[in-house]
């Protein structure tokens, strides 16, 4: 049996979510063949970079890549305004993709492949990236998988209710990111005892708050310097010219970041660094301020303050789509910054942390035993594959919670 992991993106946040469930069914699986399919160099590096040794010995690495002469015009002509070469490179790789028994995915492209490409065979599982509250994540293109893995019983019901799927072809696996090491220290966050806020905003232009007010943000970190800031935003905020987003279609500019946030000595920006996507930053704040990105769950892995920036004025308590929120405060305008983190501080023990733990343990079914073991597992017996004992290997960490 070959089973492929492919990583096709421009940046490299979706390797941990479902790489470390390739690694662990190496280690157990002697008889089946792996592959793991990149589509860029530094989609391969981040793979033999959190690859523990085992790619090459165990696993084999191909970078997929485009072939034809169209297809190389096309991303030419496109590629700083849409992710031209994601859609293209299925239709100049289908050989390879035949070649499998089971593809492994952390994204909802890669369906093309049945429903453009007519491999109607391929079986497909989805292992998602994140564990966040977006509707997109719970439309009617996930029920196209063959199985899907989850991490907690929030995504198992949605996805039954809202996307209509079978709750048979569903896994709870818990999260296979957090069985990685943390990514250590953010050194350039001086630790002088004022607080550190992560601004964490995502780049879909009609959720998120960097277009309608980021600016502002960082403007009153510039003249309250008795906090230090993290900007690292989604890694694909400022990844191209333009965002586009198709959930509900609409393109944006991000714009360029200006001198004077550069310059101020409490703010530390980050556009797509290695610690963007490794929960190194989420690891370190001790606040947690952005919009809709699933991060904030990963934050929620020790309960922390939250302020949450609503510009759009969304209609938000009770929708699911923004369950995150109740998390902490939620402010429309960047001028009531100062009094919603002095909020989510004051009343976070008593008020906001036993809803975050309540909204973590909904979102993450995490137990004694690692999470990509728990996915491994759950993908050989798909497979129809013997799965014995899977035992942890050095590299992979048990979770702590405070």
């Amino acid at each position: 049996m070959k089973i492929g992991f492919l990583f096709n993106h421009d940046q490299v946040h979706q390797v941990a979510h479902s790489l470390p469930i390739a690694l662990a069914l190496a280690r157990a699986q002697s008889s089946v063949e792996i592959v793991v399919a990149t589509t860029n160099r530094r989609l391969s590096a981040e793979v033999i970079r959190l690859g523990l040794g085992l790619i090459g010995p165990r696993i084999r690495l191909v970078e997929l890549g485009l072939t034809r002469t169209t297809s190389r015009l096309a991303k030419q002509a496109f590629e700083g305004v849409a992710p031209a070469t994601r859609l293209l490179v299925y239709g100049d790789n289908l050989d390879f993709f035949r070649s499998l028994d089971v593809l492994v995915v952390a994204e909802k492209t890669s369906l093309i492949l049945k429903t453009r490409h007519g491999l109607k065979n391929l079986r497909i599982v989805h292992t998602r990236h994140g564990a966040g509250d977006r509707a997109i994540g719970f439309d009617k293109a996930s029920a196209g998988f063959d199985h899907v893995m989850v991490s907690g019983p929030k995504i198992r019901d949605r996805l039954v209710q809202e996307a209509g799927l079978d709750p048979a072809v569903i896994s709870i696996v818990g999260y296979p990111k957090f069985d990685l090491a943390l990514g250590g220290p953010v050194h350039p966050v001086i630790d002088d005892g004022r607080p550190v806020v992560l601004y964490n905003p995502h780049p879909s232009p009609h959720l998120s708050s960097w277009f309608a007010m980021g600016r502002q943000v960082l403007d009153w970190f510039v003249e309250h310097d008795d906090h230090h800031l993290i900007f690292a935003p989604h890694v694909m905020l400022f990844e191209r010219r333009f965002v586009l987003t198709v959930d509900r279609l609409r393109l944006d500019r991000p714009g360029r970041i200006e001198e004077r946030y550069l310059r101020a000595s409490n703010i530390h920006i980050d556009l797509g660094s290695r610690a963007c996507t490794n929960m190194a930053y989420t690891h370190r704040a001790d606040v947690y301020l952005g919009d809709v990105s699933s991060q904030v769950y990963e934050f929620l892995l020790r309960p922390r303050p939250c302020v949450f920036l609503n510009p759009g004025r969304h209609a938000w308590e009770g929708d699911p789509n923004f369950a995150h929120w109740r998390a902490g405060p939620v402010i429309e305008r960047a001028g009531e910054l100062g009094a919603a983190l002095l909020s989510a501080r004051r009343e976070h023990w008593d008020l906001y942390r036993p809803i975050q733990q309540t909204l973590f343990e909904r979102s993450f079914d995490l137990t004694d035993e690692p999470s990509s073991i728990r996915a491994a597992r759950a993908l050989a017996e798909f497979c129809g594959l013997p799965a014995p004992g899977l035992a942890p290997a050095q590299g992979l960490l048990g979770v702590a919670r405070a």
